[in-house]
């Protein structure tokens, strides 16, 4: 799509076409945009992309639909002409998921909705119900583990529970088998054994320790590589090189520092 559009191409998140096999209707395309800050919304953008879409796809059927992950004031029509006259009108579908109370999502069926929670309303007090709510929901509602995997991220990334957090979310929800939803589902849905599952129920240092232990060392590994990710960005090359070229000493202790440390220097000791 971005190919064919070109130099004209305006970067949206997500057009979606909708096709009726038995042909009783002609195609739709629907405009999804995701906006985290409402006063980076412009309407003039949605626009400019929905109509070059529409001349690229031959077609009128266009729904432009935005998605605000934050209140705020916006603009939600376009009208281009004169005192007297319109000769354009342009408006959007939108939804602005703070305005939407958590609470009536929890046991929805609508995967979407459960992904969303963490950016849906609720009082602080709820948070860690909501953060279950939303992991049980894909567990459930998701069957593909790479899905699950990829899914799994994003609730963590908008829930963004802190270490104190995680450590009450740990004891209030551990289940009887031992399986706690969040940081050991990853494992879990990569296959990973028992071992680390069991390990995590006395704190997240001891459950890597008895992971790696059994051998598992490429999959901690991973874990504390998707957690230096999602504290401090992207890694660099010549950092993740160090990382795969570490033995279980030294992976054991700088599992332990990202606990605590601030910069990236804190956690490899320089």
């Amino acid at each position: 799509m971005m190919e064919r559009l070109g130099d004209r191409f305006r970067e949206l998140d997500t057009p979606l076409l909708v096709e009726w096999s038995d042909g009783r209707r002609e195609a739709i395309l629907f405009v999804v945009e995701e906006e985290t800050k409402t006063s980076e919304f412009s309407i003039y953008r949605l626009a400019r992309y929905c109509l070059d879409l529409a001349e690229l796809m031959e077609t009128d059927r266009v729904v432009p639909v935005v998605i605000f992950l934050r209140t705020g004031d916006n603009r939600t029509c376009l009208r281009l002409g004169s005192d007297s006259r319109a000769y354009m009108k342009f408006r959007y579908l939108m939804c602005k998921l703070k305005s939407k109370s958590s609470a009536k999502y929890y046991d929805s069926d609508n995967i979407v909705a459960r992904l969303n929670l963490p950016n849906m309303a609720y009082p602080p007090e709820d948070r860690l119900e909501m953060y279950l709510a939303a992991q049980t929901g894909l567990a459930r509602l998701e069957t593909s583990l790479e899905k699950q995997r990829k899914y799994a991220d994003f609730i963590d990334f908008y829930a963004d529970l802190s270490q104190e957090e995680v450590m009450r979310y740990r004891a209030r929800y551990l289940s009887e088998e031992g399986d706690i939803m969040g940081l050991a589902s990853v494992l879990r849905e990569e296959g990973r054994e028992q071992g680390v599952e069991q390990g995590m129920q006395q704190g997240l240092q001891k459950g890597l320790q008895k992971g790696l232990q059994q051998g598992m060392q490429k999959g901690v590994l991973q874990l504390l590589m998707r957690l230096l990710e999602k504290k401090f960005g992207a890694l660099s090359p010549d950092l993740v090189t160090k990382l795969e070229q570490s033995d279980e000493t030294q992976i054991l202790l700088w599992s332990e520092n990202i606990l605590t440390a601030d910069t990236l220097g804190e956690i490899f000791g320089h």
